[in-house]
């Protein structure tokens, strides 16, 4: 009896004393989960933080893009622009130089005209019509902003007069132009026909 009774006693002081078979590992378990299910989420945030910000960096480069073709669309018509009114300036400028190239082998003829000598009175007063006539076609074309071009005693010019024959002659400088073939006209800044000139060496 006494072996028994303290085997129970035994019994009943371990199952007050001991705590239940598992125990120690359950809060440790619940923690662990707790905090996997926290990592996971974390991992979760990052992950779409790292999309959404691969998406921002996506749609910004689109954003410079447009904004880069629309810059240069600007420009394309700014220049388009600024070309269309300086070929209407330069239309308006220039607008008598056609006419003004078709009246100068005419011009020229009269000039020729004017250097024969009048025999009688009746050359003479057709060569007098005719200088009226060719001082009408000067005093027309200047007023269009046409003029003729100096070049006897001028330095030679390549952008004015065209050399077609050299002389040594003592009378003038190096490079100075002696005589005049066929005079040379420009129409406000720009030349519409050089001067043909002999030039000394």
């Amino acid at each position: 009896m006494l072996a028994e009774e303290k085997e129970t006693l035994n019994q009943e002081l371990n199952e007050q004393t001991n705590e239940p078979e598992g125990t120690e590992n359950e809060a440790p378990i619940e923690e662990v989960f707790a905090e996997a299910e926290a990592g996971t989420g974390e991992g979760s945030t990052d992950a779409e933080l790292t999309a959404a910000k691969a998406k921002i960096a996506e749609l910004e480069g689109k954003l410079e893009e447009e904004e880069n073709r629309i810059y240069r669309l600007q420009a394309d018509f700014e220049n388009s622009r600024r070309r269309a009114r300086l070929d209407l300036e330069a239309s308006e400028k220039y607008r008598a130089q056609s006419l003004i190239s078709d009246l100068l082998p005419a011009i020229d003829n009269f000039e020729r005209a004017l250097q024969m000598e009048a025999e009688n009175e009746q050359a003479k007063s057709i060569l007098q019509g005719m200088e009226m006539v060719y001082r009408s076609l000067l005093e027309a074309i200047k007023k269009e902003g046409a003029e003729q071009i100096e070049a006897v005693g001028k330095e030679f010019d390549p952008h004015l007069h065209q050399a077609v024959m050299q002389v040594e002659d003592g009378n003038f400088d190096s490079n100075i132009v002696v005589e005049e073939f066929q005079k040379g006209y420009k129409l406000k800044d720009r030349v519409i026909r050089p001067s043909m000139v002999k030039v000394n060496q």
